[in-house]
């Protein structure tokens, strides 16, 4: 099975781009912004993640099965997460009060 090997330039620009987010996020935590608080964390938190999945990962380069795969794992947690919040966001419409 052959691998694709990529330039050590390419690793290192990527633990520079990681180390930029994290001292972004830290700097982001330090400021109030309101509801924006979670969907900054949240973005900042993707663009980590996608980077460490592309590179680190090396999905970049996988075969188109297992891009697929991935995406549709992607879809899934969507999936339940939005199942999750909408039974959260949905309790109080009963006006059922807890412990009766």
């Amino acid at each position: 099975m052959t691998h694709h090997v990529e330039p050590r330039k390419v690793y290192f620009g990527i633990f520079a781009a990681l180390m930029v987010l994290t001292a972004l996020t830290v700097l982001v935590a330090m400021f109030d912004l309101g509801r924006f608080n979670i969907v900054v964390a949240l973005s900042i938190a993707c663009a980590k993640a996608f980077l460490v999945v592309m590179f680190f990962m090396h999905l970049r380069f996988a075969k188109p099965l297992t891009q697929v795969m991935v995406a549709g794992g992607l879809l899934w947690l969507v999936i339940l997460l939005s199942g999750t919040i909408t039974d959260y966001i949905s309790r109080g419409w009963l006006g059922i009060v807890p412990g009766w």
